[in-house]
Formats: C-alpha cells, sequence, structure tokens
C-alpha cells in the first residue's frame, strides 16, 4: 500500500485499473484510500469456472431470478454490510459514478421479490475487475458469480481479475499468477473491446452446460 493518495474519481480509478492497481479503504468509517499491487494476483480462468454438483443442482432446481445492473448501488451496499469491509463511501460513490458511465456492472440474484445476493466489478478493455459479493441466502453469491462468469465468456472477455485468492474463490476455480504475468495479460486484454451487457440473458441450464468443470 502507498501513502494517500489523490481524491478518487472516476477517471483516476479507470486508469489505476487499467495500470493494474485497485484502491481500499482500512475500513468503512476510513477516510484514507490506498492503492493496492498485489505481488501475487488472483484471477478466475475466463471458461475456467468450478461448478460442483451441489451447485448445479441448485442452479437447475432454479427458484431465483438473475439480472445484470438492475440493482448497482444496491449490491454495493450488500457487499459493504459486513462486521469489516474496506468499502467506505467514497469508494461506493465513485463506484456508482462508474456504474452510471457505463463501466461498473452488477449481476444481483432474486429470490422472493428479495435481493439475495449479488457481484459487482469494473470492465475495462477484456478484463473485468470483480471486486466484491455478498450472499444473504445459501448459494446467492455463487450463483451470481457463475452467471457473471458464463457472461463474460460469451462476452468474449478474457480476464477476470479478483484481486486476491480466498479458499473460496480457489474452491469455485480461482488461481493466483505473478503480478508480471497478470500485467501482462493485463495489457493484452486493454486490446478487447468486448460489451458485458450484449450477450443475452441466460437459463440456469445454460450456465451449468457451459461450465467446463463439474466435479
Amino acid at each position: 500500500m502507498s501513502d494517500r493518495s489523490p481524491p478518487l474519481t472516476p477517471d483516476l480509478l479507470m486508469h489505476a485499473y487499467a495500470s493494474g492497481v485497485f484502491p481500499m479503504a482500512e475500513t468503512r468509517g476510513s477516510n484514507e484510500i490506498f492503492w493496492v499491487d498485489p505481488r501475487r494476483r488472483g484471477i478466475l480462468p475466463i471458461g475456467g469456472f468450478h461448478m460442483s454438483r451441489s451447485l448445479a443442482r441448485h442452479l437447475r432446481r432454479g427458484g431465483f431470478d438473475v439480472t445484470l445492473n438492475a440493482a448497482f448501488d444496491a449490491v454495493v451496499a450488500g457487499c459493504a454490510d459486513r462486521e469489516e469491509t474496506w468499502i467506505n463511501d467514497e469508494i461506493s460513490s465513485v463506484y456508482s459514478a462508474l456504474h452510471m458511465m457505463g463501466h461498473a456492472h452488477s449481476v444481483e440474484v432474486w429470490q422472493d421479490g428479495k435481493l439475495t445476493g449479488g457481484v459487482y466489478g469494473v470492465a475495462v478493455g477484456g478484463a473485468f475487475c470483480a471486486e466484491s459479493m455478498f450472499s444473504r441466502r445459501t448459494n446467492a453469491s455463487k450463483t451470481a458469480l457463475a452467471y457473471l462468469m458464463d457472461r463474460l465468456a460469451r462476452a468474449g472477455f478474457t480476464l477476470c481479475d479478483t484481486q486476491f485468492l480466498t479458499d473460496h474463490l480457489a474452491s469455485l476455480g480461482g488461481v493466483e499468477i505473478e503480478r508480471a504475468v497478470y500485467k501482462r495479460r493485463l495489457r493484452a486484454a486493454l486490446e478487447l473491446r468486448p460489451d458485458i451487457t450484449a450477450p443475452p440473458p441466460a437459463d440456469a441450464q445454460g450456465v451449468v452446460q457451459r461450465s467446463t468443470q463439474t466435479s
């Protein structure tokens, strides 16, 4: 982490993502924002989402709806609604502005008319920088991520950045790569111009069928 950066703006944030760094706050109430450039970077390989049999059964069973960009601010709020979070008011505000500009996107999961899970991130060229996800019911965040990864693949994205690799992400197919490797892949992805909104909505059966790793 570096010293205190200039005020966060949409243009600065997009430049940071294109350079391979991202912002974090120490806590929800902190006024300090730091730029992070991990030595080892977590990614979810496009086309390499690991769908367990239990998640496949959950998707086929249904009982939920999945949308794109229907409740971006609510997804960010859901991700920040935890005891410890790096999402402060400044970060929430700037990502909301990026969403209005068409750069930040969310996938939402609805059950019984209520938002029960979601994931959001920023598209820069052919890279999608996934920021955070949340779940209020079993499998809701996994469902959102499965639909996101399916959409990224169908839209032609080549890189999904998860910043860090957690045990949870590793169980879904996430891996770690060296910083230099990530930067090379990012530079290549920046040459592309896929549109995350272009693919038509997917049904659960299609998401399961297109998943390349079912265990």
